[in-house]
């Protein structure tokens, strides 16, 4: 419900706003952008925040702000008080999207959160799926402005209690104890390349789904498809996502995450090398992208945890998150001036190029997790 009422909620009342108010729709689609600069801003700070004192309060702090964020988009009355709604909803999203939960678990379960980790973004997958209709029946029965009102009333009434009532006060003893012990065998130091090379991964991955998000109708439709079938052909997307999530949760014990950044990176490729070429299997090209960005949402929480340990696990994932929102916030503009300048084909040019580098960081990772092993075993 974060994620829909948030992220996904411009896609669906965005038309809607600027048809009824008269504000620019580029500005009323950008103000998610500015949310996530927010968002991208704050992370390190929750991070922070979660490795001294567990998720707790950060999460519910973060239904505040999006319940917050909410009643005044409902009440803007103008469009800088709908751009100062989107801001407040920044914080929300910094403080309870998928880096702050997955912090939350890391320290609440420490070096076993793996199947947590993954568990969550299975259900997380349905968002889009579950939200968007939620939305668009809102929508026709009270309008945008009762879209964000019915929203608010959950952040505020279901998802700030559940937060307060569910979650543990504090940090387990359990799991403050194994952030004290030293690191067990087979982690990596954390070194600044392996720790570069990553984020830079995790960025590149947020820039590319990001930018698909928004554009991805577009694209379609430039094969020569009416709008009908480019949505119906998109929506397989999210199953692909979610079959690819649970796939993963029944093997994931078999392997180290690094083969599922690798698995993702992979299944871009080929489903935006399969869109770049032109060839008439749109669905199967959906299909490997919608699975490719499904496992990169579960080694985003769980590879660095593997990678480094439990200990410093929340604050390592505000850091990491930084340049990823940031690039998120960034990636639909620059997507559309690509679009405007060098249409759909150079636009799927550029992205293929960066799920191509994003294949080459993940060898690197391998690399350079085997040289800093050895070095550990050899000291």
């Amino acid at each position: 419900m974060a994620w829909g009422s948030s992220y996904y909620l411009p896609a669906v009342i965005g038309p809607a706003v600027s048809a009824q108010t008269g504000w620019p729709f580029p500005w009323v689609i950008g103000s998610l952008s500015l949310g996530l600069l927010v968002a991208g801003l704050i992370s390190p700070h929750v991070g922070a925040a979660i490795e001294r004192h567990g998720g707790r309060m950060t999460l519910a702090f973060s239904a505040v702000c999006l319940g917050i964020g909410q009643l005044v988009l409902a009440a803007s009355p103008t469009l800088a008080v709908f751009v100062a709604g989107w801001l407040i909803m920044g914080f929300g999203m910094g403080a309870g999207l998928y880096d702050a939960a997955f912090s939350t678990l890391g320290r609440l379960y420490g070096r076993n959160a793996r199947s947590t980790i993954t568990s969550l973004t299975l259900f997380g997958g349905f968002a889009s799926t579950v939200c968007w209709p939620i939305s668009a029946f809102l929508l026709d029965a009270f309008g945008w402005r009762g879209v964000c009102l019915v929203y608010a009333a959950l952040q505020l009434v279901v998802a700030l209690p559940a937060y307060l009532l569910i979650l543990p006060r504090g940090v387990p003893a359990e799991a403050s104890a194994q952030t004290t012990v030293a690191p067990e065998t087979g982690l990596a130091p954390r070194s600044l390349p392996l720790m570069a090379t990553l984020a830079a991964s995790i960025t590149f991955s947020a820039v590319i789904s990001s930018t698909l998000s928004v554009h991805l109708l577009t694209v379609l439709q430039s094969t020569g498809l009416a709008l009908g079938a480019a949505v119906g052909l998109g929506a397989l997307v999210g199953p692909a996502q979610v079959g690819a999530r649970a796939i993963e949760m029944m093997i994931a014990r078999y392997h180290h995450p690094i083969w599922t950044k690798l698995a993702s990176v992979t299944f871009v490729v080929i489903g935006v090398a399969t869109l770049w070429t032109g060839l008439p299997v749109l669905p199967v090209a959906l299909v490997f992208y919608g699975a490719g960005i499904g496992l990169e949402s579960i080694a985003r929480g769980t590879l660095p945890l593997a990678l480094f340990g439990a200990t410093g696990y929340a604050k390592l994932m505000g850091r990491l998150a930084m340049p990823s929102l940031i690039a998120q916030a960034a990636a639909p503009s620059v997507g559309a001036l690509l679009l405007q300048h060098t249409g759909e084909r150079g636009l799927l040019t550029v992205l293929l190029g960066l799920a191509l580098i994003n294949v080459a960081l993940v060898g690197a990772l391998f690399t350079l997790r085997r040289s800093a092993m050895r070095r550990v075993r050899i000291s």
